[in-house]
């Protein structure tokens, strides 16, 4: 059709359209009627059918498809275990401290366990120090060589009552071996410093007399207890006391101890000695022992004051020391359980000290310090262990009179 030249208006475009009155002939005509209608109807069955299909949708989603009093218990069963209903907790926002003079510590993360390595456990290395100053060189020198890594080792030494150069060569020690560039400085190192006012001469015959071993043995107590007190933190897995005057052990000592998985573990402590170009291998250490009926009748019979002393003859305790026991050259992991201990040598999961179980520096059962310490742990359900074969050597004090 072609359009007039002047373009297309009102009049044309009317012109085109069919009359009012034929629209209105084809609207009401029955068969369009129908057609409507008929449409109608299916748009409404369609909306009535898809909204039945949603609610019984979710009515399977969140029931069974009969009543659980007309289910079996297999019916039953089979429905509760994969339709549970879920269940949201609105749960509390978190409380944020942020005041710097609250601390958090979590007790429940640290362990001891047999992969002390792996795990990344922390031992503690603590040293009691009296006119030690001519010890401190080899000391330092056995340190240096143990093979726990040194990154996880922290060192912490109490010098108390000294008249010597103790504080220091310590100090000079220390200095040296923290600023090396190997592997070699450790995590940290503590100094402490505390005196007890007990004099007693570093004479051998005097110090190990008799007579001076209850004063001597509560003393001890008294400073093995500060040392723990001021050192030992949280981090904490392992405590190791080691004496000053250690002159050979092994070097993966803490590893071999570790790896025995008890609350406290000892070695034997023997001492070299050469006479006539022959090495004397002496027993040192008699405050590990294994407790005798002889012994315990001994201590009924002693006012509760009076603190026991080993290896004298002026208390016979019949008592089985393992300084007598055990052969460096047999199996060092065999194991005796024990009733007393020495303390030159002690490794202590941390926990047993933070249960309270620390170094009597009073008679606890006739006993004082690590013997009293032994004892104590006992007490309370600690395992307390030697190991005969394992020989940590001291230095020949050369002890005279009633030491046995």
């Amino acid at each position: 059709m072609l359009l007039p030249k002047g373009g297309l208006d009102w009049k044309a475009a009317r012109a085109q359209l069919p009359p009012t009155r034929a629209l209105w002939t084809l609207v009401t005509r029955t068969r369009f009627i129908l057609l409507v209608m008929v449409a109608g109807l299916l748009l409404l069955l369609w909306r009535g059918v898809s909204s039945s299909a949603s609610e019984m949708q979710s009515f399977y989603c969140w029931g069974p498809s009969k009543p659980p009093i007309d289910m079996s218990q297999n019916e039953y069963a089979r429905w509760h275990a994969h339709t549970q209903t879920p269940v949201v907790f609105n749960h509390h926002a978190p409380l944020k401290v942020d005041s710097t003079t609250i601390q958090h510590v979590d007790l429940n993360t640290i362990k001891s366990t047999r992969k002390a390595v792996v795990n990344g456990e922390r031992v503690l290395i603590l040293t009691p120090l009296k006119d030690a100053a001519p010890y401190l060189s080899k000391y330092f020198e056995l340190l240096a060589e143990l093979t726990y890594p040194h990154h996880l080792i922290d060192l912490a030494f109490l010098v108390s009552d000294s008249k010597d150069d103790t504080l220091a060569v310590l100090s000079s020690e220390l200095d040296r071996i923290q600023k090396r560039p190997d592997q070699i400085p450790f995590r940290s190192a503590m100094v402490v410093e505390k005196d007890f006012g007990f004099q007693l001469s570093q004479n051998v015959e005097e110090r190990h007399s008799f007579e001076a071993q209850g004063p001597r043995r509560k003393t001890m107590g008294k400073a093995r207890n500060y040392l723990l007190s001021a050192a030992m933190k949280p981090e904490h897995s392992w405590v190791y006391w080691r004496d000053v005057d250690i002159v050979d052990s092994p070097v993966k000592i803490l590893e071999d101890f570790i790896a025995h998985d008890r609350d406290i573990l000892v070695p034997n402590i023997w001492f070299h000695r050469y006479k006539d170009g022959k090495d004397i291998e002496g027993r040192f250490d008699y405050n590990s022992w294994v407790e005798s009926d002889k012994g315990r009748k001994l201590a009924d019979s002693l006012d509760k004051d009076i603190v026991l002393a080993e290896g004298y003859k002026q208390y016979d305790t019949g008592r089985t020391y393992m300084a007598k026991m055990g052969d460096w050259r047999d199996n060092k992991d065999e194991e005796i359980e024990l009733d007393g201990i020495g303390g030159v040598n002690i490794l202590v999961k941390a926990d047993v000290h933070r249960s309270g179980i620390n170094f009597p520096c009073y008679a606890f059962e006739n006993q004082a310090e690590t013997e009293g310490f032994a004892k104590m742990a006992k007490r309370a359900g600690y395992q307390v262990f030697g190991l005969p074969n394992y020989v940590v050597w001291h230095i020949d004090t050369e002890e005279k009179g009633g030491n046995k």
